[in-house]
């Protein structure tokens, strides 16, 4: 059984480095892209403070197609170059937003989200796989050390999806 570790930590930093254990025992051995999905939302969703949604956009060749989350229902479909998703996905950069509000374009599927990080997916061979979303209920919670922590996890999310699971060393030292 897999058991989350809730406490208190000293910096983003030494939070996301624990995360990221986390994710590596989460996924381990398991390679299927729904089952991991899902968990990684759930573990992230339930071990990140101030957040209201935490789920996956998958690439469908044409446009973004909602996949697992934790949070309230979402919009299902989201273009290319749409809102902070959609920019994400286009650039493939991640977009890191203080006040959803300011962002031109942002989609808001729900009202009470304030800032949002998002990580285009991008599998080895250079295609996209779709796009880690996060938002908050509260404004300015994102900043580059979770930019670092979330492209570290979702480097973590990748690998799972491989024969041969990215190891927590080779992850960790993008934190």
């Amino acid at each position: 059984m897999f058991h989350t570790i809730t406490q208190e930590y000293d910096s983003k930093q030494q939070h996301y480095a624990e995360l990221l254990m986390q994710a590596q025992g989460l996924l381990h051995g398991e390679h299927d892209m729904i089952a991991n999905a899902a968990n990684f939302s759930a573990l992230i969703f339930n071990s990140l403070p101030k957040l209201n949604w935490a789920g996956f956009y998958l690439f469908d060749g044409r446009e973004l197609v909602v996949g697992p989350f934790q949070g309230k229902p979402a919009c299902v479909r989201i273009g290319l170059g749409a809102g902070v998703c959609g920019t994400a996905a286009q650039t493939r950069q991640t977009q890191v937003v203080a006040d959803v509000n300011a962002f031109a374009g942002h989609i808001a599927c729900d009202a009470a989200s304030l800032s949002e990080i998002v990580v285009p997916l991008i599998k080895e061979d250079g295609s996209l796989l779709g796009v880690w979303d996060c938002d908050s209920f509260v404004t300015e919670r994102f900043d580059e050390e979770d930019r670092h922590g979330m492209e570290a996890l979702c480097a973590c999310f990748l690998g799972s999806l491989e024969r041969r699971p990215a190891m927590i060393n080779d992850v960790s030292r993008s934190i």
